[in-house]
């Protein structure tokens, strides 16, 4: 019989990426946490710091393995956040037009027994230089709303993406080779 795994997550993105490697969570639990950085955080140690309070966040009994995640975009030691509306999307994509950023996807797994690993994955996108259409089109499509950046690399922002070099399925929202190498150290059953 396999662990029982409980995905700390309400994204769909992640549970999607999940089941690229055959997992399926047994349970979905949002984890509520504080997700303000702290004074003079850099981006990479905000990632893993989320991702792992994410995972202790979530209730699970003894025998339950837990993954969580984060991902994070940074521009230099500046964190940005999830766009909450049209204007705070729109800054974001004018600062990100023609220059390369990171996105740092951090997962974290607690195994059976409680013992929590965590690594992450960190991946360079550059737009194309974005003309003022170009950035209002994307925000009236919606699909950035809500997302760090502003902006989903699985949706129409990939065809303004001219160089990416890292995990894609990271800067969508869950880095596979990491989460499959974690998962598979904590015992969850993995080809």
């Amino acid at each position: 019989m396999n662990p029982i795994l409980i995905l700390a997550s309400s994204s769909p993105r992640r549970r999607d990426l999940l089941a690229r490697l055959g997992v399926v969570p047994a349970r979905i639990a949002a984890p509520d946490i504080d997700e303000t950085p702290r004074k003079g955080e850099v981006p990479r140690v905000y990632a893993l710091r989320m991702a792992e309070e994410k995972a202790v966040a979530v209730q699970r009994d003894a025998d339950e393995i837990v993954v969580a995640g984060d991902t994070t975009v940074a521009v230099g030691r500046r964190i940005l956040p999830q766009a909450a509306d049209a204007d705070m999307q729109r800054g974001f994509l004018n600062l990100l037009s023609g220059r390369r950023h990171h996105v740092l996807s951090a997962v974290a797994v607690i195994d059976g027994n409680g013992r929590m690993r965590s690594r992450i994955s960190d991946s360079i996108v550059r737009f194309k230089r974005l003309s003022a259409d170009e950035i209002e089109s994307y925000i009236q499509s919606g699909e950035g709303l809500g997302k760090a950046g502003g902006y989903a690399i699985q949706g129409r922002a990939e065809a303004l993406i001219d160089w990416m070099a890292g995990s894609h399925s990271g800067v969508i929202g869950l880095p596979l080779y990491e989460t499959r190498t974690l998962l598979r150290a904590s015992g969850y059953p993995l080809d």
